[in-house]
Parts: structure tokens; C-alpha cells; sequence
């Protein structure tokens, strides 16, 4: 759809506003009251494992479930001091044999009330974890790489809710999750202020997923994993890993599938913008711009104090640096160094529900309140979006409509956008979901919110393992999981999700647009918003 110019710009302030509020969602995966989640100990009901034999020494874990779990495996060095801001360097090979049976630490991200480090960050931080039916096996089984939420800043591959063990039971997999450098620490531009040894910094972090990925393909096969099936996933900011590695020469060959759930990356940002950002710490810090020296020195928790600071006005992400990554991975077409890769990519309903659930107004809005509202995020093209909306959910509460709107705005639609872009390509299969399964958590006024996908996917429905006490165990939640975790094992197993569980998932193109509309009663939908999309991309230029 073509047609009327964007309206009105809001201001700069009420649009950073709203996209820290927006963006805060990857942020909130699975949280305790801490922010973190602190390593867990090994469970109760559990024996040793085996021990496995990898190319930096022997690790051995433990089962629990009949699923054997390797936790906190190193797969490189300390990135502090003289290996800050630099790409990963190799892991240290140890002697005897490593009890890998506790998460390893998270990757520095806040400080405590004493200006020190929260319990259980540190820059050595590059660890990842292995959940396997059986280690030390000749079978070759699919593996899914999963990719933790927390945007680009924040939280950690070691919450519950990323548990493997339901996952390996139920399709015989391998499940990993890791942690890597995050925030400043992995997202600081600093080729040009730092020369060639920093060449890279503004891309660290997603470096640190590559060696990640290559540890699997030296490795995973000792763990009855296979290196030429391995399948990455993530939601929310793993959603947007997934975006980004897919855009990356040196991660092409390392995966086969690709999921990103509600993670849309579509433009990220310029190398002109990232050295502006990177002033802004040498500022902070009291250093001359490029005292590099002066900032691999520098404590950790003056960097991370300094990294509190400068978020308040930006944000820190990969940076296009036309070499680790060439180009956005999805703008203004997607990026075509993975082009063969076939990929699932949706988003929830009422996504932003869940970071806006502490905002009672925002759950009782009138009509007018709701126009005040999306008129510091929409401008002059308000009153147009909000009478095409109307049209297409008149039952909607001005609440529900305000939550449709603000949730296609940061989530549906870019999502919308990277299926077609993808299949643009016409060089793998696309699938596009649509999740409208409603949750009952706090009365049901969240409804579909973000991370509700999560105990879906990864079958953790039960309330130890779920995330913001979206599911409890129910049969119909069972029921869910039982849907969709298959189809996404499938996926990794083949390349095709269907399973017969769902109807069947035929591929989407810009011509068809058939999307799979995720409920208890789940039905392949052509352009099932399509008004709503159409008005959308014109708001976000994306048409």
C-alpha cells in the first residue's frame, strides 16, 4: 500500500521514551527480584554424568531426568584487562577433570548497592552450557543454539526457563545456551577511535556467539550432538541475535536453522553513530579520547557505572562496521551472506503488555487517553491509525486497541517485515507465526504479552520453570507446548516444522503471506492483519 506521506515527527524525547520503554521487554526474559538470575545449583535428584572429553580438557556434569547436563564449560578466556574490547581469545586448557555442574558467571551488566559487581558478573563470562540425552554417543542428534532475551544489555543464557531437559527428553536433542559479552563491554565502537586491535569491539559481543558457535562444531559430536545440524533460536533479544548472526561472513556455515521470536533487528546502527557513543564513555571516564590503555585498565564498575550513564540517552547494540558486519541484516533488504538458511520468525500478539503491566492507566484507558497516548509515538498520522485499527478489531477496548497498536508498532510488523524481506531472497523456506494464546496471569489483562512463547518452546510450562508466572501446568498449557515445541524440534531435526500436530505450515512469500496463527485451535491465516500491517509500514517507513 502506497499512499499518504508519515505524519508529524514526535519530539526525540517522547520517541527515546518510548523505545527504552519498548525495548526494556528484552530486558525481562526471566528475572528475579534481583534483576539476574543468580547460578543455580544442581538439583536434588541427580547422579554424576560421564565424563566428556573436549579440546580444552575433560568435564564432567550430572543427569537428572535421564538428561545429562554440562554446565559453565568455558569456551574462551577472560575478557578483562588486555582482552577487553578485543574479539574472544581461545579458553585456557585445564588438567584433571572439571566439575561443570553450576551456571557460570553472567556478563557484567549492573552494580550493587556497594558500587560493586552484582553477585555473579564477572568479564569472565564467556562459558556455555550442554544439555544431551546422552554424552559420549555415536547418534548424531540435532542441536538447538539458544540465544538469551535482555536486548543487547543484560541477563544471561542461566535462567530456568532455558532449561533443556524437557526439550532433550521429549525430541532428542542437544540443547545449548551460553553467555557472552553484553552493553558497553561488547558493543563499543572503537575502530576508529583505537585503531586496528579495536577493529571489532562494536561487534564483541556477537563475536563471542560465533566462537561460541564454533566451540559446538569442534565439540558438540562428544556430546552426541551434531555439528552439520545445529539449529539457533532466540526471543526477544536473542531474537534479534539470531537477526544479526544471519548478517555475519564469519558465522556463515556454523548453524542450518534459524528462529527469531519476537526479535525484530532490521536496522542497526552506523559506525559514525557508534564513535559518537564511544566519546561519550572516554568522557565518562575522564580519559583522552582513545586512551585505550587507560580503558582496559579502568575498574569494571567505573565502566559499567559509565555504560548506566550514557544509556539513559542511547543504547548499545552491534554496530555496522562493514567488515565483522557488512551491513544491517535486514535493511534496506535482507542481508544475503546466509542466504540458505531456512528461518521461522513471528511475534506475540500483545507484546508490550508485559513491560507495561506495572502501569495501571495504561490497563483502564478511555479513548482519549488512549489518542494522548499514541500521539507522542505516532504525530500527525494518529487519528489515521487509530480509525484503521478500530475497523479492523471493533470490539477492542481502547486499552486493547492502544496494546495492539504499540505492539505491531515494535514487534508484529518488523517481524511482518523480515519474513518478506527473507523471502525476497528466494533462497530458503520462510515461516511466519502469529501467537494469540492468551495468558490468565494477573486476571488475563496481559493477554498474549512477550517471553509468553518461551515455556511454549522450550515445553517449561510448569511454575519452577516458566517465566513471570505466565503458565502453571495446566492441560491446556501442556497442550500448547506439546504443539509447539514439536514443530520447533522438527524444525532444527529438517528444516520443516510440521508434525501433524498443527495444520500444515506452508512456506510465506510476499504474494501468499500465509502465517501460522498460534492458539489452542491453531489455523494457517493469509495476512492476518492486513490493514493493520499495511498502516504500520508507513508509519515505520517500512512499506
Amino acid at each position: 500500500m502506497t499512499g499518504s506521506s508519515r505524519g508529524q515527527t514526535p519530539s526525540l524525547q517522547s520517541r527515546r521514551r518510548f523505545l527504552r520503554q519498548s525495548m526494556q521487554l528484552g530486558a525481562v526474559g526471566a528475572i528475579g527480584a534481583s534483576g539476574l538470575w543468580l547460578p543455580a545449583r544442581v538439583a536434588a535428584q541427580s547422579s554424576p554424568s560421564s565424563v566428556v572429553e573436549i579440546d580444552t580438557g575433560r568435564v564432567r556434569g550430572y543427569v537428572n531426568e535421564g538428561v545429562s547436563v554440562f554446565k559453565g564449560i568455558p569456551y574462551g578466556a577472560s575478557t578483562a584487562r588486555e582482552n577487553r574490547f578485543r574479539p574472544p581469545q581461545p579458553a585456557t586448557a585445564w588438567t584433571g577433570i572439571r566439575e561443570s555442574v553450576e551456571y557460570g558467571p553472567t556478563a557484567p551488566q549492573t552494580l550493587g548497592s556497594d558500587g560493586q559487581l552484582a553477585a555473579g558478573q564477572s568479564e569472565d563470562c564467556l562459558v556455555i552450557n550442554v544439555w544431551t540425552p546422552e554424552a559420549n554417543s555415536n547418534r548424531k542428534r540435532p542441536v538447538m543454539f539458544w540465544c538469551h532475551g535482555g536486548g543487547f544489555t543484560s541477563l544471561s543464557g542461566s535462567s530456568p526457563s532455558y532449561d533443556g531437559t524437557n526439550l532433550c527428553n521429549r525430541g532428542d536433542v542437544v540443547v545449548v545456551t551460553v553467555n557472552h559479552r553484553l552493553n558497553i563491554m561488547g558493543f563499543t565502537h572503537l575502530a576508529e577511535l583505537g585503531g586496528e586491535p579495536f577493529a571489532h569491539a562494536g561487534t564483541a559481543g556477537m563475536l563471542d556467539l560465533v566462537a561460541a558457535l564454533q566451540w559446538v562444531q569442534r565439540n558438540i559430536e562428544q556430546f552426541g550432538g551434531d555439528p552439520d545440524n545445529v539449529m539457533i533460536f532466540g526471543e526477544s533479544g536473542g531474537g534479534r541475535k539470531v537477526g544479526t548472526l544471519l548478517a555475519m561472513p564469519a558465522a556463515k556455515g556454523l548453524f542450518h536453522r534459524a528462529v527469531i521470536q519476537s526479535g525484530p533487528t532490521i536496522r542497526l546502527a552506523s559506525a559514525e553513530a557508534g564513535t559518537r557513543q564511544a566519546t561519550s564513555l572516554f568522557e565518562q571516564l575522564g580519559l583522552q579520547t582513545g586512551d585505550m590503555q587507560g580503558l582496559q585498565n579502568a575498574p569494571v564498575e567505573r565502566i559499567i557505572a559509565a555504560y548506566q550513564a550514557i544509556s539513559r540517552t542511547s543504547s548499545f547494540a552491534p554496530v555496522v562496521d562493514g567488515d565483522a558486519l557488512p551491513a544491517s541484516p535486514f535493511h534496506p533488504t535482507a542481508s544475503a551472506v546466509n542466504p540458505d538458511v531456512p528461518l521461522i520468525v513471528g511475534a506475540n500478539r500483545t507484546e508490550l503488555t508485559l513491560q507495561m503491566r506495572g502501569d495501571t492507566e495504561a490497563f483502564n484507558l478511555d479513548e482519549a487517553t488512549m489518542m494522548q497516548r499514541l500521539q507522542s509515538i505516532l504525530g500527525d498520522m494518529t487519528r489515521e491509525v487509530v480509525d484503521v485499527y478500530r475497523s479492523a478489531e471493533p470490539d477492542a477496548s481502547p486499552s486493547e486497541l492502544f496494546f495492539l497498536i504499540v505492539s505491531d508498532r515494535a514487534y508484529v510488523v518488523p517481524c511482518t517485515v523480515i519474513a518478506e524481506r527473507r523471502a525476497a531472497l528466494n533462497a530458503a523456506p520462510v515461516r511466519s507465526y502469529y501467537l494469540t494464546w492468551e495468558t490468565q496471569t494477573l486476571d488475563g489483562r496481559l493477554m498474549t504479552p512477550h517471553a509468553l512463547d518461551i515455556p511454549f518452546v522450550f515445553d517449561n510450562t510448569h511454575a519452577e520453570r516458566t517465566v513471570y508466572g505466565f503458565t502453571t501446568g495446566t492441560a491446556e498449557e501442556r497442550a500448547m507446548a506439546d504443539k509447539i515445541s514439536d514443530s520447533w524440534i522438527s524444525f532444527a531435526r529438517s528444516g520443516n516444522p510440521d508434525t501433524g500436530k498443527l495444520p500444515d505450515w506452508p512456506v510465506y512469500t510476499g504474494a501468499s503471506r500465509q502465517v501460522m496463527v498460534l492458539n489452542n485451535e491453531s489455523q494457517v491465516v493469509e495476512d492476518p492483519i492486513r490493514e493493520r500491517r499495511q498502516v504500520m509500514q508507513r508509519v515505520l517507513n517500512l512499506a
